[in-house]
């Protein structure tokens, strides 16, 4: 099973990724994660890329490809994978589609979860998290049982993070509208794309997902 998470920052795909990773063996790949490992590892192909960014130019797509290539050629990737912040652009997606053939393999679905631009800057501003163990917390939806301790560890400290406000949130939604308006049509057009509701709860939100990769929605 290969797919495609769809959302903007703060709708929940890192969560849902990790949840499947656990539950079905998926990888998530990542192609800031994969391109720091590729160039880490020394491979044809992240040499290729720590040359580019060495002379500060951005990677161009034949090398993103090339990644995408060898991470999928890697055996923890046959249970499925799950791919974040990639394609971007219809020719990426084109060429996302034939890595995936030449390896006898095929993208499933496309799921994107769908937010309330209001509703996800009141999420996104009141979240805080613990200094010591990052367990996650909420103004509105999940304060610590004791005021000021953290339920796992016990600790006093929290920390949010600086870029957790309004604009930051309606500027990211922007991005993310753009980034994703070529794409869009060329899975709706292949019968792909399937659309959750990202402002259910965590566990609503992955049983949607699942009736999908189940074949039940």
């Amino acid at each position: 099973m290969n797919i495609i998470l769809l959302g903007p920052p703060g709708a929940g795909k890192g969560t849902q990724a990790k949840r499947l990773e656990q539950e079905r063996g998926m990888v998530q790949l990542s192609t800031g994660d994969m391109l720091r490992a590729a160039v880490k590892a020394g491979t044809p192909t992240g040499i290729q890329a720590k040359a580019v960014m060495d002379a500060g130019e951005l990677v161009s797509d034949a090398i993103v490809s090339g990644i995408i290539g060898e991470r999928l050629d890697m055996e923890d990737t046959l249970k499925g994978a799950i791919f974040d912040g990639y394609p971007r652009t219809a020719a990426q997606a084109e060429s996302l589609d034939t890595l995936l053939s030449e390896r006898g393999r095929q993208l499933d679905f496309v799921i994107e979860l769908e937010v309330n631009e209001d509703a996800l800057v009141e999420r996104v501003e009141g979240r805080f998290t613990c200094a010591n163990c990052g367990e996650g917390y909420h103004d509105k939806f999940k304060l610590p049982k004791v005021e000021g301790t953290c339920d796992v560890c016990g600790h006093h400290e929290f920390k949010r993070r600086p870029d957790d406000n309004a604009e930051t949130v309606r500027t990211r939604m922007a991005e993310y509208r753009a980034k994703t308006a070529p794409i869009l049509p060329f899975y709706e057009a292949k019968g792909l794309v399937r659309k959750v509701d990202g402002m259910a709860d965590i566990a609503e939100v992955g049983a949607q997902i699942d009736a999908i990769l189940d074949g039940k929605a």
